[in-house]
């Protein structure tokens, strides 16, 4: 049963992505893990293969991308500190970020570390949403802990904007002692 599973996904994985090239002959080609290395090497020429994906450094963050080419996956990855000691209000925090202003990129626990991940089926990922991707990911690595953002934007209808909200009245507070 599981292998069926299996070779029915990647047999509509392939259809998908001949159907797209198909019908809009613009569109890119499907991303390989050759592709992609191309790309992450425009974005760092000091990256480096590792494994099944890359090492690259990003305004002094390093980031893996790990591809999965028999699960048409990619995975990227950004490490943030130990995941001892979180405690219940950052687990939270970071769960309320994940609805609203992580946007694509997301917190993560694994093997006791603290990660901030982008996720997408590799051969539909596009290049600007692979560009996207490292730049959220290093993002919410970079703001965790104060305003745990991917960016600009962020989707709204959750707690994130209340809680910058405050911090900037708050700041506008200490800021009137001055």
């Amino acid at each position: 049963m599981i292998r069926l599973t299996l070779f029915l996904f990647f047999t509509a994985t392939s259809l998908v992505a001949q159907e797209a090239e198909t019908l809009h002959p613009d569109a890119e080609p499907s991303m390989t893990y050759e592709r992609l290395g191309k790309i992450l090497f425009a974005l760092d020429p000091g990256a480096q293969p590792h494994g099944p994906g890359f090492e690259l450094t990003i305004t002094d963050v390093r980031v893996f991308v790990v591809t999965d080419t028999n699960a048409d996956r990619m995975r990227i990855m950004v490490p943030i500190r130990s995941a001892a000691g979180l405690t219940p209000d950052e687990l939270q925090r970071m769960m309320q970020a994940n609805f609203d202003t992580a946007l694509d990129a997301r917190y993560a626990i694994a093997n006791g570390t603290l990660w901030a991940v982008f996720l997408h089926p590799l051969s539909l990922l596009e290049r600007d949403q692979l560009i996207s991707g490292v730049a959220q990911t290093v993002n919410i690595a970079k703001t965790y802990g104060t305003l745990y953002s991917s960016g600009g934007a962020q989707f709204g209808g959750g707690d994130s904007g209340d809680l910058q909200q405050e911090l900037f009245e708050e700041l506008l507070k200490k800021g009137e002692e001055i």
